[in-house]
């Protein structure tokens, strides 16, 4: 009988670390967006990587933070449940900004995890080898972590190392998803995100945070062509203004950059119909907020 290997890895760190670029470095697909925005992941994503006898599943947990709404709260909550549940804690470090508060906070509620925790220094590419040294002492003095991994997710530099190390970690356990899985966030779901990464490239302040994207309907009549109807949602109408542009600039730079990933993603032509409504303090309706998948 083989004997198969399985755990979740729960990503942890502060916001714009590199979290969700690592998530996708690890797993060799985009199942996480990226930003340079705090609180671009709002979601427990599970990425998901397997060999022939062992299965890592990550979870990219959203940035820690001090709750700022019900939205945020629910991220907050989200967090503290997967550190509990996790097989491992990866937290992951800004080699370029150093090892600050926010940092040791983290460091200090995983001291108590019944979990290994491994911490992953990440973006040292941007430094030269006297400042990497410096970054990993800081790293060790956290006293969390028994390994500590300098990478850039963003490079690929020591990802495969660090992906070697977290399987030695899995305990003995069947498979939690199939072989061929790299990601639980439902297709919608997925194809929402993408959009959404676009409308945080391009727009500043708070309009990034009152954003949300709903893909209502995915039309595949064609096998060349994928009609994708999608709503963006914001919290008032100057940020409405905002996302439209003056004569519809902004949202038609918006629907091509997201047209181009969401043909990467489905392999074929795609024809988006992206349409800006105002839905007031959505981040606060608690209805809402179940409905969209955000956990309570």
């Amino acid at each position: 009988m083989v004997t198969t290997r399985a755990g979740l890895i729960a990503l942890a760190g502060r916001p714009n670390v590199g979290k969700s670029t690592l998530v996708n470095a690890i797993v060799g697909s985009k199942v996480a967006i990226v930003s340079d925005k705090p609180q671009t992941t709002r979601r427990a994503i599970r990425g998901v990587v397997s060999r022939p006898d062992a299965q890592l599943v990550l979870t990219d947990l959203p940035g820690v933070q001090k709750p700022l709404d019900r939205l945020t709260e629910r991220m907050q909550r989200r967090v503290e449940r997967e550190l509990a549940e996790t097989d491992v804690a990866l937290m992951v470090l800004n080699a370029e900004q150093g090892v600050g508060p926010g940092d040791r906070w983290i460091a200090n509620a995983l001291k108590n995890a019944p979990c290994p925790v491994v911490i992953a220094v990440n973006k040292v590419d941007r430094l030269d080898r006297a400042h990497i040294v410096l970054a990993l002492e800081a790293a060790g003095e956290l006293g969390v972590a028994d390994e500590i991994f300098p990478i850039s997710a963003r490079k690929g530099t020591g990802v495969e190392a660090l992906t070697d190390h977290l399987f030695g970690l899995m305990p003995d356990s069947p498979f939690l998803f199939d072989a061929g899985e790299s990601s639980d966030l439902s297709p919608y779901v997925h194809l929402a995100e993408l959009i959404r990464e676009q409308v945080l490239r391009r727009t500043f302040q708070e309009v990034p945070h009152a954003v949300e994207v709903i893909v209502e309907e995915v039309e595949t009549d064609r096998d060349d062509l994928t009609v994708v109807h999608a709503r963006v949602w914001v919290e008032t109408e100057s940020q409405k203004g905002i996302l439209v542009g003056s004569g519809g600039k902004m949202i038609r730079n918006i629907g091509t950059g997201a047209r181009k990933e969401l043909e990467r993603e489905l392999g074929t032509k795609v024809h988006l119909d992206l349409i800006v409504r105002v839905r007031r303090g959505w981040r606060g309706d608690e209805s809402l907020l179940d409905r969209l998948g955000f956990d309570s």
